[in-house]
């Protein structure tokens, strides 16, 4: 049976790109350059690419990049729009629990939940870490972005809810949220599914990320289109900003 995000991403890519909360690519790109300091060399792993924004937006300035994703409809826009681009991207379809890299990539990026916060367990997340882990070299980075618990434990989330998007629990003991949500796809089919996600504190993915043995770990508030270490994480914040070196 298939899983909720992968009924989602079944022709959902024209819609996909044309949501607000992708729309921030270019300001996304220039925090991730930075932290690069500009070296075209470093190769990127781009984890839950989608249809690919990330990914060709850093092949327009230089970057080789490997974009992986579950869905084969998001693979297959990606590279309609790479092709559109004129630039080279691989895009590869694979599963972030088990990319089957090792050791090989400078940087990865997991962003806008590219796979992780939305498994059905706790240990299959941090198997998408685990793997991001391994398939990095050595004094390497990882940057990726996940729901922030402290949002649905301070504030009531009926306020952020619409007529597509009903939350229906959050539980304390597990912070995981249920939601449903309703789309139209890219055929004019709609489709009602039953959302459950895993938010996270700032301290959870901390102990995560040592335990996989990084060594600089900064979490960060994170604004659409505006990725920066000046953005404290707080309470407000959907999600968070995580930069980890090895």
């Amino acid at each position: 049976m298939k899983q909720w995000y992968e009924m989602l991403f079944e022709n959902y890519a024209k819609k996909y790109d044309a949501q607000c909360y992708v729309q921030g690519t270019l300001g996304e790109v220039d925090f991730i350059e930075k932290e690069l300091q500009f070296d075209k060399a470093k190769t990127i792993l781009d984890i839950g690419c989608g249809t690919g924004r990330h990914s060709i937006e850093l092949a327009k300035r230089g970057y080789k990049v490997t974009g992986v994703d579950l869905s084969q409809s998001q693979l297959q826009r990606a590279r309609e729009k790479a092709r559109e681009a004129n630039v080279k991207v691989e895009f590869v379809q694979k599963d972030a629990r088990n990319l089957q890299f090792d050791n090989c990539f400078d940087t990865a990026i997991m962003l806008c939940e590219g796979g992780f916060s939305l498994m059905e367990t706790d240990d299959m997340n941090f198997e998408i870490l685990r793997s991001a882990s391994k398939a990095l070299k050595e004094k390497s980075k990882f940057i990726f972005t996940t729901l922030n618990a402290l949002l649905p434990l301070t504030h009531s989330m009926h306020a952020f809810e619409s007529d597509e998007h009903k939350i229906t629990d959050f539980d304390l003991n597990t912070f995981r949220q249920k939601s449903i949500l309703k789309i139209t796809d890219d055929l004019g089919q709609q489709k009602m599914l039953n959302c459950n996600v895993r938010t996270y504190c700032p301290s959870e993915i901390t102990w995560y990320l040592k335990t996989l043995k990084f060594r600089e770990i900064g979490i960060y508030g994170c604004k659409l289109g505006a990725f920066s270490r000046e953005n404290s994480v707080s309470k407000d914040d959907i999600e968070m900003l995580v930069v980890a070196q090895k």
